[in-house]
């Protein structure tokens, strides 16, 4: 693994100019995992967030704003005992391979980034990351769509179709294909907004579970909401509990993560924002605190 330091940033910076064929290069030949899971459980840290237009975290408007220290964050978020991999776009997986920090790690790779934060097309999400054949190509693990239903913008109906249409892609490849469905209304100024009633997250499993010619890869990423066995019981797919920006109440987040994993299904952790900036834990406290509630130790 190489150090990852300024000096090493600018390397990675002359290396595109000069040599983009390395980051490349240093994505297909890194060491790969044997198996996907040894315990049945995954802890994935989530770092797509800017491609989709991102970049507050806990209350600070342009925190992941800054590559080098977006990246520095990750590096040592995926260096702690019991990470597993990482879910991220094209750009930070190249950055992470390119240091090193993803031998032995799995590699999701988001797919649909177009519906940009706060666009008047932010349901419309469409494909605009990985696709099914550079997944296969660089050697990924699998692949993650993000699905919001909301029942009044036609958008959504694009989105869906080009779920499915991936879904099956990923299951004929053998590759995880990873599912984020949510629940979305239009508030009162006409922006959207997660509906965090619990029986609209069951509803929207539904739909999801079905997406494709194949549920056989398929997991679902999930928030963990009130009255969680509702949306566990809604399917047998394993579940992936997701993290969102939790502000300065962190301590309930992690609460509601051990509250869900009691359940069955419920076999992976993939949080982001909560962990890399985090008000009051460093990185390392912050993803060693979460990689308990997943492995128990």
């Amino acid at each position: 693994m190489i150090k990852f330091n300024e000096k090493n940033y600018s390397k990675l910076c002359d290396d595109r100019v000069n040599n983009p064929s390395k980051l490349q290069k240093n994505l297909k030949s890194r060491k790969r995992r044997v198996k996907l899971t040894k315990d049945g459980k995954l802890f994935i840290v989530a770092a797509d967030h800017t491609a989709r237009g991102i970049i507050s975290a806990s209350g600070k408007a342009m925190a992941m704003g800054n590559r080098f220290d977006l990246l520095d964050r990750l590096i040592r978020a995926l260096s702690v005992p019991g990470v597993d991999g990482v879910l991220a776009t094209p750009d930070i997986v190249e950055e992470l391979a390119y240091f090193g920090a993803l031998d032995n790690k799995l590699i999701f790779g988001s797919i649909n980034r177009a519906g940009i934060l706060g666009a008047d097309w932010e349901l419309d999400d469409r494909q605009s990351s990985y696709d099914v054949k550079g997944i296969s190509e660089f050697g990924l693990d699998g692949g993650k769509t993000l699905l919001r239903i909301e029942k009044s913008d036609p958008g959504v109906l694009n989105t869906i179709e080009m779920v499915a249409s991936v879904n099956s892609q990923l299951a004929r490849a053998k590759k995880i294909s990873i599912i984020e469905p949510l629940p979305y209304i239009k508030n009162s100024a006409g922006k959207f907004e997660l509906n965090k009633n619990i029986e609209e997250l069951v509803r929207v499993i539904g739909v999801a579970s079905a997406l494709g010619t194949s549920s056989a890869y398929t997991w679902l990423k999930v928030p963990a909401f009130d009255d969680f066995k509702l949306a566990a019981n809604a399917t047998s797919l394993p579940l992936m509990l997701l993290g969102g920006d939790p502000g300065t109440d962190w301590q309930a987040t992690f609460n509601r993560w051990q509250a869900a994993f009691k359940f069955q299904n419920v076999r992976a952790l993939i949080p982001g924002r909560a962990l890399l900036y985090s008000p009051e834990l460093s990185v390392e406290a912050a993803v060693a605190k979460a990689v308990s509630i997943v492995r128990k130790v």
